[in-house]
């Protein structure tokens, strides 16, 4: 085992888990403060209940030897994951070390559903929505790409997560906000972000912890990470700077919201193709990408669809464009255990993306709609009419996010 290799290992890691924090300000920041409070708390308890179903039983479903679409049972409560290392999942580091990174990113993924759904969803029913949307959605899909499953058979590429983690969760928000159903509004103010700061914050420390996401999966500290820590902050910044050229070609100003939305775009799109495209390669992919969910975007607000914090947008479309362009712009030159794409004279691999694509999207939809007409005849879903307009903090948690000074005077009195 390398130490180097460990430590940077144990760094992206908590990098990674970091991000489910960032996103929870990230999300908190764009909704309603009487929502504040729920949607944070969305995204934080993701990290508590999916770290045990990982545990128990989730990494070995995605990476235990099994079948081409599900792992096995061997290593359940991870029996036989320990502190020596597997060689299939990294030679220089332990086999425990490579089960805890990849259970962060069990963690975020259906926290990223959370935001096509806050201020109507059950609490109760979103708990166990992710837990079940883990254990029949991402373990099967994180086993099709990268246990050894189907589509890493057909030598589909995703470095770090296009189609496991932001397709997958993407279209599993289009589907959740369209069971869902739209919110019940009280006018246009319905829509504004309460806390601006908290967004630009969120975004920076996604921004932060896609490093350890993106550059962490080369497993070891050492030129391929190098690699997909430049592609990845590239990325990132050509979407800001192509959202913010948009704008002012539209006549609109340069937000500071479009600017955190079009750094996520970027992060996310580079996300497949981080370990095997070159850095000019990777502002292509974040100025392509941008492109398509800012219009996107525009899109779905004249849409039926209340996606509420665009998930769809941002994630799905924004990991399907990542993941087409990768069979695009990919090239051995720069990592040989990866593939040559259209560009590089094999348009086979774009087809490979395309079919990698589909069938995650078709699992995605179906599971995700399975799941929740489930929940919706036991549990129920929604919130009532008067817990929407009230808000869920109060109504769901007993907490409110800002008390008002001449409130807690009057509080005192009393």
């Amino acid at each position: 085992m390398n130490s180097g290799d460990i430590a940077w290992m144990l760094m992206s890691s908590a990098l990674v888990l970091l991000m489910t924090p960032g996103l929870a300000f990230f999300y908190s920041g764009l909704v309603r403060e009487r929502n504040a409070i729920n949607t944070i708390k969305m995204s934080f308890i993701a990290l508590a209940v999916i770290a045990i179903e990982w545990a128990l039983v989730g990494y070995s479903l995605s990476f235990s030897e099994g079948n081409a679409f599900l792992g096995g049972l061997s290593w359940i409560g991870l029996s036989g994951v320990g502190l020596e290392p597997n060689p299939t999942y990294g030679e220089t580091i332990p086999h425990l070390m490579f089960m805890v990174f990849q259970m962060m990113f069990a963690i975020i993924t259906p926290a990223l559903i959370s935001g096509a759904v806050v201020g109507r969803m059950k609490f109760k029913a979103y708990v166990a929505f992710i837990l079940l949307w883990g254990l029949f959605i991402y373990n099967p899909l994180a086993h099709w790409v990268w246990g050894g499953g189907w589509l890493s058979d057909l030598g589909a590429l995703d470095f770090a997560g296009g189609t496991v983690v932001h397709i997958s969760a993407g279209f599993s928000a289009l589907i959740a906000a369209a069971i869902l159903g739209p919110r019940n509004t009280e006018g246009k103010t319905q829509e504004m972000p309460h806390n601006i700061p908290f967004v630009i914050l969120g975004a920076s420390l996604l921004w932060f912890g896609w490093f350890g996401f993106n550059a962490g999966s080369a497993l070891s500290a050492g030129s391929l990470a190098t690699l997909a820590f430049v592609t990845t902050n590239l990325s990132a910044a050509a979407a800001v700077v192509t959202w913010m050229l948009l704008n002012l070609v539209r006549g609109e100003k340069p937000s500071a919201i479009g600017s955190a939305i079009s750094a996520v775009v970027g992060l996310v799109a580079i996300t497949p193709a981080a370990g095997f495209v070159t850095p000019m390669s990777a502002l292509l992919i974040g100025s392509i990408s941008t492109v398509i969910s800012f219009f996107a975007i525009q899109f779905f607000k004249k849409g039926r669809i209340d996606d509420t914090l665009d998930v769809f947008a941002c994630h799905g479309l924004g990991g399907l464009s990542g993941a087409i362009l990768t069979g695009v712009f990919a090239t051995t030159s720069v990592n040989p255990a990866g593939a040559n794409g259209l560009l590089y004279g094999n348009p086979g691999l774009l087809l490979t993306q395309c079919i990698a694509i589909a069938a995650t999207i078709a699992y995605c939809v179906v599971g995700t709609a399975g799941i929740l007409y489930f929940l919706k005849a036991t549990i129920g879903l929604r919130t009532s009419s008067e817990s929407e307009l009230r808000g869920l903090d109060a109504m769901e948690h007993g907490e409110d996010a800002y008390v008002l000074e001449s409130t807690a005077l009057n509080s005192t009195k009393l």
